[in-house]
């Protein structure tokens, strides 16, 4: 994962983030007057997103998982040695499990079940 340094500063009467130009050199989608949303995820942590229509159009999108997610495909790309199946023994275990449990894709979880 990329890293890029900045300071914040006051642009006009607005906070402002300036960030190392190579950041936008790398990821020009990130292009100047380009919409974007910030997530505050932690404390000292913050998620920035583009907003665009394709992606405004998705309901209840969760930027931290979509991070997460996006994380996983970059490091599965560069480390594919890291992809193990799934051991025998655990698929076993699974099955045992849920042995007579059936679902199905248009159910919905109640909302007191939380991830």
């Amino acid at each position: 994962m990329s890293k890029y340094n900045g300071s914040i500063t006051t642009t006009g009467r607005s906070e402002a983030i300036r960030l190392d130009k190579a950041l936008f050199k790398q990821h020009p989608e990130f292009q100047q007057k380009a919409k974007v949303q910030a997530h505050v995820i932690a404390p000292g942590q913050m998620l920035i997103s583009l907003l665009d229509t394709a992606q405004d159009s998705e309901v209840d999108e969760d930027p931290v998982v979509r991070a997460f997610l996006c994380f996983m495909e970059q490091d599965m790309l560069q480390n594919p040695e890291h992809i193990l199946p799934i051991p025998e023994d655990l698929l076993h275990r699974i099955s045992v499990l849920t042995e007579g449990v059936e679902v199905s894709d248009d159910e919905m979880l109640p909302d007191e079940i939380s991830f």
